[in-house]
């Protein structure tokens, strides 16, 4: 095994023992690279004043080298912050501000150790390098029934973990905390778990309230007493999108110097959020006992990053950065979510009018970009394609019974239509299947 690598094991351990067990057999091997291209460029561009031949970049005229017909279309910014490599991390100023943002939108996380935010190519980067570091085949990866079909990809086939799912729900339609707590202490005989919390949820648009929230925190605190090592991931995608009574804040501040056994993960980014989703600009941060342990844990993400894509787009993280930085960023942010809530509200007053009878119910929501049906008598699958080939609509089946629609896409005066026409859909399906 390398020494750096050797090194930085050593530093988890002798910081946190539980945390150093966690990482899986690549997240122990892995680490990032002090001597080679990088480090020497690094140094070079610190002293090399006159000439400086190490990186792979073409300068010309004192800036990065680059085409007029792509440069008239980005004259708003310095070439500079375009065209040359972002560091492995991400943009420094952008990794400030976001940390920034996180302690405003987070008070929780006030007094709390947490590290500086790794930027990744969002989301699915993010949770990937969660998975690389930690899972290892047969580990316990733990989500709800109702969950995004990529965790399946990033843990299951890329890692080789077993997934455990749990209901969403219990018979109360809130959060399963008992159920999430009944699945955790069911790996005590591995003493390993990775639990994946995606508030809001995608495809449900959930999002617990305080007391479920604290209902999450108390089984996870539960199973590191039990003596179940905990990798704690919130998946935070949707973040910020809360519409009516939830929780308003990520778990993330809650999980924070939970237990010795707990290691906090968030995952967000400005993808959704900030309604950039082309821009693949998201974040990873890690809270830890200390500065030791989360500069080690940093260190091994840069390696799977560099071992990866390297670093992350430039350009993007400059736009993200600026929009930031921007007076207006609040103001235009507000306006975009009363147009999102404005939506959810009127989803909700439409499937609560009565009209549509009892063809189908709905799971609860209050959050995010989505909400599901649940079909009586017909399948979402005859549904969802009836819609396109009839309708020229599109909807997500979910299983036998749940169809996923994204208001978030939807103009509000539009839904009430939408509705009606996936009504007229199911109407058809069961027509047809008797």
């Amino acid at each position: 095994m390398n020494s750096l690598a050797q090194a930085l094991n050593a530093t988890i351990e002798r910081e946190n023992g539980h945390v150093f067990a966690m990482l899986s057999t690549l997240g122990k091997a892995i680490y990032f690279p002090k001597e080679g291209i990088l480090s020497q460029s690094a140094e070079a561009k610190a002293k090399a004043k006159k000439y400086n031949a190490t990186i792979g970049i073409a300068i010309e005229k004192g800036q990065p080298m680059h085409l007029k017909v792509i440069q008239d279309t980005l004259s708003a910014y310095n070439p500079k912050d375009l065209y040359e490599y972002a560091p492995p991390a991400g943009k420094p100023e952008l990794r400030a501000a976001w940390r920034s943002k996180m302690l405003k939108e987070n008070p929780s996380l006030a007094n709390k150790a947490y590290g500086n935010p790794v930027v990744t190519n969002a989301l699915t980067h993010g949770l990937s390098i969660v998975a690389d570091l930690f899972a290892d085949a047969g580990d316990a990866v733990i989500i709800p029934n109702k969950n995004w079909e990529n965790y399946e990809l990033t843990f299951g086939v890329r890692r080789g973990a077993e997934i455990v799912e749990y209901p969403l729900y219990n018979s109360e339609d809130r959060f399963n905390s008992a159920g999430l707590r009944e699945a955790l202490l069911a790996q005590k005989s591995k003493g390993k778990a990775i639990v994946v919390l995606n508030f809001p949820n995608n495809p449900t648009g959930y999002t617990p309230g305080a007391e479920e929230g604290a209902e999450i925190v108390a089984a996870i605190r539960d199973a590191a007493e039990a003596g179940i090592n905990v990798v704690a991931v919130t998946d935070d995608a949707y973040f910020g999108l809360f519409f009516e009574g939830s929780m308003h804040e990520s778990l993330f501040g809650q999980l924070a110097d939970l237990h010795p056994r707990v290691l906090p993960i968030k995952v967000d980014g400005a993808t959704k959020e900030e309604y950039v989703w082309g821009f693949r600009v998201g974040f990873i941060t890690y809270a830890g006992s200390s500065d030791s342990l989360l500069s080690a844990l940093e260190q091994k993400t840069l390696g799977i990053i560099r071992a990866t894509i390297s670093s992350g787009p430039h350009p993007s993280q400059t736009f993200v950065l600026k929009a930031l930085q921007s007076p207006d960023f609040d103001a235009q942010k507000e306006e975009k979510f009363a147009i999102m809530k404005g939506r959810a509200n009127r989803v909700k007053s439409l499937l609560d009018s009565g009209r549509y009878g009892d063809v189908w119910s709905y799971y609860p929501f209050n959050s995010g970009y989505f909400m599901c049906l649940k079909l009586n008598g017909v399948d979402a699958e005859s549904v969802r394609t009836r819609l396109l080939d009839a309708y020229e609509i599109g909807t997500i089946a979910l299983g036998e019974t749940d169809l996923r629609v994204a208001f978030s896409c939807i103009e509000e005066e539009n839904l009430e239509e939408l509705f009606d026409t996936i009504y007229k859909a199911v109407q058809d399906v069961a027509v047809a299947s008797k």
